[in-house]
């Protein structure tokens, strides 16, 4: 029992008010995503992306803060 964790039935449901988004799993649902419903969920547009599902170009075109691995 962890009574701090919150499960979710979505990423969308997740994201809202989170002051960044983890991504960490390379599952299709995560690289689907609408970015700009991310954006207005997230209480900062910040993107820890540890899989590198995501061009980091584009990424910080959209107005994210982007954090890959092994990429800048």
């Amino acid at each position: 029992e962890l009574p701090e964790l919150t499960l979710c039935s979505d990423a969308y449901q997740a994201c809202r008010g989170a002051e960044a988004l983890v991504i960490v799993t390379e599952w299709n649902q995560f690289r689907m995503l609408d970015l700009e419903r991310v954006k207005a969920l997230l209480a900062r547009p910040v993107i820890a992306d540890l899989r590198n599902i995501y061009d980091p170009a584009p990424m910080r075109a959209a107005g994210f803060e982007y954090v890959c691995v092994g990429r800048s």
